[in-house]
């Protein structure tokens, strides 16, 4: 099917699993995909990005592209789990404490969900990946309880916040003037230095100008790129997925977790100073033009990590931080290849 038809890219088989599920994770209901051709087959659990930007998540059933990896072949190889994080999507609700929006809380659900995983599967462990936000609970959940999991991706690793943040406005800023917008420069000079935790306001600046500078997707007279807005009204052709959900993660989810404790608590982290070991096999996958998570920093982490089960890093060519779709596929296909290797080796 075309990359935006609202008709399915692929059946389940009548032998396989195709359900949404609500759960109770952190003491509230949440909302799981799970998806594959093949009940014997590991389980995958993917994180998404944002925070409320379930992009894979619950909408994605059916799917085979989403801005981090196909899907089409993963569901044959594993047992492939999308979820909607607390406070987003489907996982939004009104009676969610806003003082639980935070790093702590989100890890201890992935953790929470991860056990739940195992024993509906009978598995002892599961792969995680991660993409973007996903990436730092996606980390410090495995550096917590290595015990549970196979290996991890992160996709769009993010490793220091604030030093993130400083490159960013660099760079933007440098974008501004290349560009003449004199309004861009004005605002960016305003925000002051990095970390960026004055103000939701404050921060917003950065980011607003970063995208509108095409820090998300590359695209150039070569490269095409659906874009952002084609792909997150994919969500519309679910049937899984209303109008309320839609509001649900793009307004009232946004409001609830982007909070001034929230951001004022990003950048405590730095996985450079406080997670240099790791006791499970490691990748990153990182766009080459990613100028929205740096991947010099990526890079920098990748060098120091100590990671005797192995590590990996993959630099894709067509991307920015939400990828090209020549590119998830690549990613689909390494995915598929770690858990062949990982049989071998063990």
């Amino acid at each position: 099917m075309g990359l935006f038809s609202n008709k399915l890219d692929f059946i389940i088989s009548p032998d396989g699993i195709d359900i949404i599920e609500k759960i109770i994770i952190g003491g509230i209901e949440q909302f799981i995909l799970i998806q594959a051709d093949d009940k014997t087959k590991p389980v995958l659990l993917f994180l998404h990005g944002g925070p409320s930007m379930p992009l894979p998540g619950v909408s994605s059933r059916g799917m085979d592209y989403t801005i981090a990896t196909n899907i089409k072949e993963l569901i044959k190889n594993y047992i492939l789990v999308f979820w909607d994080q607390r406070g987003t999507g489907k996982s939004y609700n009104k009676y969610i404490p806003k003082h639980t929006m935070n790093v702590p809380q989100f890890v201890n659900d992935t953790i929470e969900l991860t056990d739940y995983l195992r024993n509906k599967f009978k598995r002892e462990k599961v792969f995680l990946v991660a993409h973007s936000w996903g990436s730092i609970i996606g980390l410090k959940a495995v550096s917590q309880q290595p015990q549970k999991y196979y290996s991890y991706v992160g996709i769009s690793q993010i490793v220091d916040w604030t030093e993130n943040d400083k490159l960013g406005l660099i760079w933007t800023k440098e974008e501004a003037k290349r560009r003449g917008n004199d309004k861009a420069l004005k605002e960016l000079n305003s925000v002051g230095e990095p970390p960026l935790i004055d103000s939701f306001e404050q921060w917003g600046v950065l980011r607003k100008w970063q995208r509108n500078f095409g820090t998300l997707i590359y695209s150039n007279e070569y490269v095409k790129h659906p874009g952002l807005f084609k792909i997150t009204m994919r969500m519309l052709y679910s049937k899984d997925y209303s109008i309320k959900d839609m509001f649900n993660t793009f307004y009232k989810g946004f409001k609830l977790v982007y909070t001034h404790d929230f951001i004022k608590e990003l950048p405590e982290f730095n996985f450079l100073k406080t997670t240099t070991k790791v006791k499970i096999p490691i990748t990153f996958i990182h766009g080459t033009h990613d100028m929205h998570v740096h991947g010099e920093l990526v890079k920098e982490y990748y060098e120091i990590l100590d990671a005797d089960k192995g590590k990996n890093l993959i630099w894709l060519k067509k991307s920015a931080h939400i990828f090209h779709p020549d590119d998830t596929k690549i990613i689909e296909n390494y995915l598929i290849d770690e858990h062949k290797h990982l049989k071998e080796t063990n």
